[in-house]
């Protein structure tokens, strides 16, 4: 059969998205509007363009095809302690104050039926996704606190280990997840929260996985098999995913899906520290930065096709029931060409049909398997809850006194 013309291709994937929008696991504009005007939505209307300054608007959502968005209530791990609840808090307050500001199109949104219910009303569901367990600061009382205000999944870690679960980025110290890391997923299961295993050790994965009874979500990972960087899914645990319905969310960040850009961007990041600035500074002066080291030394290019050789394989390994999409826009300072912010989903669509992918397929890896998931997970929730209450383990009872709350220090990606 002859290859439809590129524009009839990318037509066809708008429409499809017009049925089937994306639900994208992962997008750090609250942080972005934490760092660059502390949370003032005066300066950031995000209903007009934004593109000078984020990834992220609401014209660009719309013409992206997204449906419903996981906004990131990610803090930094520098940030232990009440502090990190704190700024937690402060996370999901801003995604509030959006949802408020700009009620035509956005929607609240905890449950799948809350997903379909905006789809239906033409709306964009706002969910909210917690990254990083040094925000629960070893505390499942604040974790059920979290849940009740929303919050419906935990990224296990993010770049540094914690007193109870092992990053990809940082230097292991448990092999996995503690006693008390493995009740943190006991308890999430319990109260309807999604284990999500993006930036996680591959033995964390592992771990997360025996020990879950729901299924589990990478809200922005893609497949180590094709980019060899630690933040991505080796394929041992991919084909976990069938037995456990869960879902992995391809990323678009350029060194966790391009090898080439792998080096370059280490390099970013230690130019970036020579300055004085977190590799993940997001305000004017790190930008600046970082345009200046990008103008001087040329990064490589990760395209619309380079993401859509993670999907490929994810789907061979995986199967087209366990993938979803999950960019991390405004949460790294390079794009790839083609998916330069969240107007781009259509081109990789419009590419996935190109090669060979059907509707049902786009359909699945678009909408419906993240809406699965959750639903699924609201099904655990409701039994676990019927034969258990909370649980009031503590990480000092289960694991022994700790030397404290927070990581131990890592290398800084996305």
């Amino acid at each position: 059969m002859t290859a439809a013309p590129a524009g009839e291709r990318l037509e066809e994937a708008r429409a499809l998205l017009a049925e089937y929008p994306v639900v994208d696991g992962h997008n750090d504009l609250p942080w972005a509007l934490r760092e660059q005007v502390a949370y003032d939505l005066d300066r950031r209307d995000i209903a007009a363009d934004q593109s000078a300054r984020l990834h992220t608007d609401l014209p660009r959502l719309r013409a992206g095809g997204v449906g419903a968005q996981f906004w990131s209530v990610y803090v930094r791990t520098d940030l232990t302690g009440d502090s990190a609840v704190s700024a937690t808090l402060e996370q999901i307050d801003v995604v509030r104050q959006l949802v408020d500001r700009y009620p035509r199109d956005l929607r609240p949104a905890v449950t799948a039926d809350d997903m379909e219910a905006a789809r239906s009303e033409g709306r964009i569901a706002s969910l909210l996704g917690a990254e990083g367990g040094h925000s629960i600061a070893n505390s499942l009382a604040t974790l059920r606190a979290f849940r009740e205000l929303g919050v419906r999944y935990l990224t296990l870690t993010h770049n540094d280990t914690l007193d109870w679960a092992d990053s990809a980025t940082d230097a292991p110290r448990h092999g996995g997840l503690t006693r008390f890391g493995e009740e943190v997923v006991r308890e999430m299961n319990r109260c309807g929260m999604l284990v999500d295993l993006s930036h996680v050790a591959a033995s964390t994965m592992r771990d997360a996985l025996r020990v879950t009874e729901a299924p589990v979500l990478f809200s922005h990972s893609s497949a180590r098999a094709v980019c060899d960087h630690p933040r991505n899914i080796p394929d041992d645990v991919l084909e976990l995913l069938p037995g456990n319905g869960g879902v992995a969310m391809v990323t678009f960040v350029p060194k966790f899906v391009l090898p080439e850009a792998v080096a370059w961007t280490a390099a970013a990041d230690e130019n970036m520290r020579a300055h004085g600035l977190h590799p993940l500074d997001g305000t004017a002066e790190g930008m600046k930065v970082q345009r200046a080291y990008e103008a001087a030394n040329p990064r490589p290019v990760a395209t619309v096709a380079t993401v859509a050789d993670h999907l490929d394989h994810m789907r061979e390994v995986a199967g087209i029931d366990h993938l979803g999409i999950g960019g991390d826009f405004d949460g790294t300072a390079f794009t790839p060409a083609g998916l330069e912010d969240v107007a781009g989903y259509p081109n990789l669509v419009a590419e996935l049909r190109h090669r060979g992918w059907s509707r049902a397929d786009l359909a699945k890896l678009t909408w419906q398997n993240a809406v699965r998931v959750v639903r699924d997970a609201e099904a655990v929730s409701a039994d676990l809850r019927r034969r258990r209450g909370p649980s009031v383990a503590t990480i000092g009872v289960l694991d022994g006194e700790q030397s404290g709350d927070g990581p131990s220090g890592g290398d800084g990606t996305a």
